[in-house]
């Protein structure tokens, strides 16, 4: 496996407090039933607008950050989905919708946007059991995407994001669609690829306090032949077989192994013909430091227009050799003071690992944190707080014999 030293990279500032995103679930109720899905399908599980105004509270007292995700299950199935944008909009944070898109048209789009939606990321991968989809694989699917990435460039001013979880049988895929971004970077302003897991008592020994007790019940205990420890590091080997110079630029480490990437992200500038080079841990550096000390907050989301400025970015090269390099490579072509040019975001998430000696190694300031009883919680073993109460622990197999 490709080694990466995370010391070459920005180690992004996130903590608890002080953080990109936060994640608000309005809902457990979901259209599709997605392979790999940490929450329950629960038709009857709407949230009142009261309920999450006292959510959005929560979060803006305990909590800084540039935008909310609102998620679930999926979010457009929720009948108020409008005023609760308009709820998180009022709150001067960024709503961005997390959906399947199932539910999405043009004439809901427009509402949203009036309402304040920021941005969508669309997770749309091929084993969704989704509706006129089935047996497509992951390089099929980019006709889906597109078609949500036009109609968000059609109505204008909305960020466009695509998320996608990898399987061992459909990580060979991912250079194609990192290829395809690059394809319609004027209109794809990020592409997720979220590392597929699933927990079962094979692994290893769960309790809740001093009792042992059987994961079976929980959505996401599933047993699989498949792989369910694929590596950031993996994917980045895999894109450089297409993008030679492919590199991060900065990283977000567990909170048990400091060296590992739970969230990797790469910057790139280009544009559909080409890409000319690759930000540095110098540049991430700066434009979060400077939008925190601006905004009290750390970027999340850029807006199009912001995307579409990739020139820009090119003033940093006194202090990041990849953009330096980048700026190199771009004016090999004087033409190209002329044109635009694009940045577009490559994010990796390695959701948590099981060590070695039981220990579960999580997103060391994770941004995906929810509301659950007046507490943040992550959003990702939510199920396990709706059974038990609390998160549960785990050891070495035969560790306590």
């Amino acid at each position: 496996m490709l080694h990466l030293n995370h010391l070459d990279y920005y180690r992004l500032p996130w903590n608890l407090t002080d953080n990109s995103i936060s994640w608000l679930e309005p809902t457990a109720a979901c259209n599709l039933s997605c392979d790999g899905c940490y929450r329950k399908n629960e038709k009857n599980s709407h949230k009142s607008l009261e309920v999450i105004n006292e959510e959005l509270d929560i979060f803006t007292r305990l909590r800084t950050c540039d935008g909310v995700s609102i998620a679930g299950g999926d979010p457009l199935t929720h009948p108020d989905i409008v005023e609760i944008v308009k709820s998180v909009k009022k709150r001067n944070i960024k709503p961005i919708i997390n959906t399947n898109g199932l539910a999405l048209n043009k004439e809901l789009l427009h509402e949203l946007k009036k309402a304040g939606v920021f941005g969508f990321t669309f997770h749309i991968d091929s084993k969704q059991g989704r509706p006129g989809w089935r047996d497509k694989n992951e390089l099929e699917m980019n006709d889906l995407r597109l078609h949500y990435a036009k109609m968000l460039a059609d109505e204008g001013g909305i960020s466009c994001s695509f998320n996608s979880t990898v399987y061992e049988d459909t990580m060979q895929y991912v250079p194609g669609m990192v290829k395809w971004a690059q394809e319609h970077i004027d209109i794809v302003h990020v592409m997720v690829f979220i590392l597929y897991r699933a927990v079962n008592n094979s692994q290893v020994d769960f309790y809740l306090g001093p009792k042992k007790i059987d994961m079976g019940e929980l959505v996401y205990n599933e047993e699989v032949t498949e792989r369910t420890d694929i590596k950031a590091q993996e994917i980045v080997e895999l894109l450089r077989q297409d993008y030679l110079d492919f590199d991060p630029c900065a990283y977000l480490n567990g909170s048990e192994k400091p060296d590992s990437f739970k969230w990797l992200l790469t910057g790139r500038l280009g544009r559909k013909n080409k890409i000319y080079g690759y930000v540095g841990s110098k540049g991430m550096e700066i434009l979060q430091t400077f939008y925190h000390l601006f905004n009290n907050r750390y970027l999340a989301y850029a807006k199009p227009k912001d995307a579409h400025k990739g020139r820009s970015m090119l003033l940093l090269s006194p202090f990041d050799k990849k953009i330096k390099a980048t700026l190199k490579n771009y004016l090999k072509n004087p033409f190209n003071i002329f044109r635009k040019l694009y940045y577009q975001s490559v994010m990796i998430i390695q959701p948590v690992d099981f060590l070695e000696d039981g220990r579960q190694n999580m997103c060391d300031g994770c941004p995906d944190i929810t509301v659950w009883n007046g507490k943040l919680v992550w959003s990702c073993r939510m199920e396990e707080q709706l059974k038990y109460g609390m998160n549960v622990k785990t050891y070495a197999k035969g560790f306590t014999n």
